[in-house]
């Protein structure tokens, strides 16, 4: 049975940490108000240039003069994974429902004869998928020194991944983030970028009439899509991981106020029973006088 002052000793040590994920949980709060309003003013653009492109995918078709990116290779035997997750950790399941799905995606590939290469972005992604997956890696993105994700980061990341197309170095590329939705629900996602992929492109109809030509626009679009794309990832990914981590401290500061609750009344019975057996010594040696 611990002494009274060992459980003293714990008691502060687990107040003591309960400040500091109080302190966490507050700062994440602040910092996910940002991130999130940052998330939501990107969607409807990122929404509208995708129209757009599917609009103009649709009446390109299947057509000899579609650009590279969007008929691809014709081939999707290599397959680039960019795995987004944080450069810190005490954030939940943030990061670990992004690297489920990303060696999931990657084991899936590799049954089926597939080639895997993957680059990953932020630091804890990588030390996941270090342990099993390490010979695939072919780069790495360090965001640790970058306060706030800006368009610069994710063109940086594109200009990447799109000079390893122009060298044959992949067929297919699929990006894999958390979306958004609440404090609560981060929704872990593939997305696929190249070839470029819109969904219900098929159904959408052209409603304009684009000069010179839409192989034209869609030859320089679709280099600024695939930014777009990763900046919208890495905005969802920004605010659903201050989501967690607000989350996941709020729980840590419960847990904590539970562990002193019972600790000191574990502390408490000890106290008393040491001084019960103190009165107990005292009238037994009074009554042997």
């Amino acid at each position: 049975m611990p002494s009274l002052k060992d459980l003293k000793n714990r008691i502060g040590s687990v107040k003591s940490t309960r400040k500091i994920t109080k302190a966490m949980q507050m700062v994440a709060a602040a910092k996910l108000r940002r991130a999130q309003e940052a998330a939501e003013a990107a969607r409807p653009y990122a929404e509208r240039m995708a129209a757009v492109m599917a609009s103009l995918a649709a009446s390109v078709g299947q057509s000899d003069s579609a650009p590279r990116l969007l008929a691809g290779t014709g081939s999707d035997k290599v397959h680039l994974l960019v795995v987004m997750t944080a450069e810190r950790g005490l954030c939940g399941g943030f990061n670990s429902t992004i690297v489920r799905l990303a060696r999931s995606r990657a084991q899936e590939l590799l049954s089926q004869g597939k080639t895997v290469k993957i680059l990953t972005v932020g630091k804890k992604g990588r030390e996941q998928l270090r342990r099993d997956l390490s010979d695939h890696f072919i780069g790495h993105v360090d965001l640790s020194e970058v306060k706030r994700v800006g368009y610069a980061n994710a063109q940086a990341i594109a200009k990447d991944v799109l000079a390893r197309f122009d060298a044959d170095e992949f067929d297919v590329a699929t990006i894999f983030f958390n979306r958004f939705q609440s404090v609560i629900s981060q929704v872990p996602t593939a997305q696929q970028i190249i070839p470029a992929h819109f969904e219900g492109a098929a159904e959408t109809e052209a409603l304009y009439d684009y000069e010179p030509s839409e192989e034209g626009i869609l030859a320089d679009l679709l280099p600024r899509g695939v930014a777009t794309q990763i900046f919208t990832a890495l905005l969802e990914n920004g605010a659903s991981e201050q989501g967690a981590r607000m989350s996941a401290m709020d729980n840590a500061t419960r847990n904590a106020g539970d562990m002193i609750d019972r600790l000191t009344i574990e502390y408490n019975r000890s106290r008393q029973a040491a001084i019960t057996k103190e009165l107990i010594e005292i009238i037994s040696g009074a009554e042997a006088l």
